[in-house]
């Protein structure tokens, strides 16, 4: 039963991945985004597990490991023209993009609606819907501030926004790590 337990485990991770890849697939800015977030969730999740100075299940960690890949799904709705330019969107541009975190959400939603793990559901949700939030209140789709963010939102906002500066995208040069950790600190 273990063994077929992790055999399903193992097969639906790949079916998550393997969405995730497809929508990625469709921009021309984030390649290997999906697998780098991911990287980057894995090692939050190890190092709060070593520091204990956070009070997280591992259940929790490992939820938000295996829902890191589907933050940005919705992305699949957004029109080719703005996903794929080739330069630094305008106002209405962004506007257009920004609406991929709550339709991310919706997708994350209707995908697990038949999981039992209610759990999971809402991590997952949570890490689509919540991703773009800024602590300040600044961010999208629901303007959260500070502890209004779930956890697992600030988690995967940090693998985000750290991959978005170190990674080369056509409107700029990939920064090194010394700069992201200024930006992000």
């Amino acid at each position: 039963v273990a063994n077929k337990t992790r055999h399903i485990q193992l097969v639906q991770d790949s079916i998550i991945t393997g969405i995730a890849s497809v929508v990625e697939s469709r921009d021309n800015s984030t390649g290997g985004h999906i697998n780098r977030t991911s990287a980057v969730v894995k090692i939050f999740a190890k190092k709060i597990r070593e520091t204990s100075q956070i009070n997280l299940s591992e259940e929790f960690l490992e939820n938000i490991i295996k829902v890191a890949p589907m933050h940005d799904l919705g992305k699949i709705s957004i029109d080719d023209h703005i996903l794929r330019k080739p330069g630094k969107l305008d106002e209405e541009e962004f506007d257009i993009i920004k609406t991929h975190a709550a339709k991310s959400a919706e997708l994350v939603k209707e995908i697990l609606e038949d999981v039992e793990e209610d759990h999971f559901v809402t991590v997952a949700t949570n890490v689509a819907r919540h991703h773009h939030e800024r602590w300040d209140g600044t961010g999208y789709p629901d303007s959260l501030k500070g502890d209004e963010i779930p956890f697992e939102a600030r988690i995967m906002a940090v693998a985000d926004v750290y991959d978005a500066l170190v990674s080369k995208r056509c409107y700029k040069e990939a920064m090194s790590f010394e700069e992201a950790s200024k930006i992000m600190l």
